[in-house]
């Protein structure tokens, strides 16, 4: 399996801009505190870099998102397992090239990615907005408002987190509340990584 640090240094490979280095982490730091949280503690590493590599594509492709992603993952000598995880995030979403994708999300793991990882697109534009700039103060039911308000971080597609919650046969209330508990919990680690550069 690919290491860490050999995911890292891929994904940088492929993206520079802060914005989408700093989605990577977060999304890899939800992804190994959902393995903790469903027993899963032993795959740990591996959650993490599914979700470290999960948009490997997106800033150079992003009309190809999720289609480049095997291309660039196979070079790497990234094995197949992690190529369907990474692509399955994206299932039933018509990317801008008009395909869509039709890699299913089929292990706990590819559900959890596909349900999580827009919902922390939202939390954290939900947390830029409050004064703490934090989600470590965030309460549910202040996210809650923001998840009904439609203008809000109005690319995050609720439509999308659903389906993902529905996949994994949670509430939305659980998805909403875990995934936010995961992104406090990775706060600090993450703004320390992205100021280390």
């Amino acid at each position: 399996m690919i290491s860490r640090n050999e995911a890292f240094e891929l994904l940088k490979k492929y993206n520079k801009d802060p914005f989408h280095i700093q989605h990577a982490l977060t999304v890899e730091a939800v992804m190994k505190w959902y393995a903790n949280d469903l027993g899963y503690s032993d795959e740990e590493e591996y959650w993490g870099i599914v979700g470290l590599l999960h948009d490997i594509d997106f800033e150079l492709y992003p009309e190809e998102h999720c289609i480049k992603a095997p291309e660039l993952l196979k070079e790497a000598g990234v094995s197949e397992d992690i190529i369907h995880a990474v692509c399955s995030h994206g299932y039933g979403i018509t990317v801008g090239c008009g395909t869509t994708i039709d890699v299913e999300p089929t292990r706990e793991m590819e559900k959890v990615l596909f349900a999580a990882d827009e919902l922390t697109g939202l939390i954290w534009a939900a947390a830029l907005m409050r004064p703490s700039k934090s989600t470590k103060d965030m309460e549910l039911k202040s996210l809650k408002k923001k998840y009904k308000s439609k203008g809000f971080a109005a690319g995050c597609s609720r439509e999308v987190i659903e389906r993902g919650a529905n996949q994994l046969g949670w509430e939305l209330n659980d998805l909403l509340d875990k995934t936010l508990h995961a992104m406090a919990a990775s706060e600090d680690t993450i703004n320390e990584a992205m100021l280390a550069g």
